[in-house]
């Protein structure tokens, strides 16, 4: 039974099969409260073009398309049965408002200052090369562009999880604020929930 729940949890990482299908099920759900929390402090400007990168289960696509009119909200994601998902989540707007392709953070199909708005909810725990991943990110925005993050783990001395999902880590707020300041963003706010999430919006 263990070994069956944590080769059940290698999914929050690249979910794949009916297991998969699940885990992005459960996300849905399960992180519906945390993106509330973090959708509070970022504000959607109509007619953007945003990427949610890590997309899942397709959720927070669906929300940037209802609450920022005008605005094309596409999607990313290295497993392909988030991609299938997320694209069935979202349907009703594909090749109209919304493209979800399968793609890495390392490498974004987008041309230079492009995007107005990058985000990143419960992903950069497994970007291998996070300032690399950064980096790319910074090529895509658009000067005065966002990148927001959000967080529900901030403590890497909490191994719960880490000691469960292979290539997980978790990074304090503090440390993600200074790499993101080094590499040229011009400002980034922190914010803190009682429950230990975090999310940062990052200003290029």
């Amino acid at each position: 039974m263990a070994n069956m729940l944590n080769n059940f949890f290698q999914n929050t990482r690249k979910p794949r099969g009916r297991s998969g299908r699940l885990m992005l099920i459960c996300m849905n759900s399960g992180h519906a409260k945390l993106a509330s929390w973090g959708f509070s402090h970022l504000h959607l400007n109509a007619d953007s073009h945003i990427l949610d990168i890590g997309c899942g289960g397709g959720a927070n696509i669906a929300k940037m398309l209802k609450d920022s009119p005008g605005s094309i909200v596409d999607g990313i994601d290295y497993s392909e049965e988030s991609v299938a998902f997320s694209q069935k989540t979202n349907a009703s707007q594909l090749g109209k408002r919304c493209t979800i392709r399968q793609g890495d953070v390392s490498c974004l199909p987008y041309p230079d200052q492009s995007l107005n708005l990058v985000t990143a909810f419960e992903t950069i725990y497994f970007w291998p090369d996070l300032d690399a991943a950064f980096k790319e990110i910074q090529r895509v925005l658009k000067p005065g562009g966002t990148f927001f993050v959000c967080c529900e783990l901030e403590n890497p001395d909490n191994t719960a999880w880490t000691d469960r999902i292979d290539g997980m880590t978790i990074y304090r707020g503090e440390d993600l604020k200074k790499r993101l300041l080094q590499i040229g963003f011009q400002s980034v706010d922190l914010y803190r929930h009682e429950k230990g999430w975090m999310c940062l919006e990052a200003v290029y």
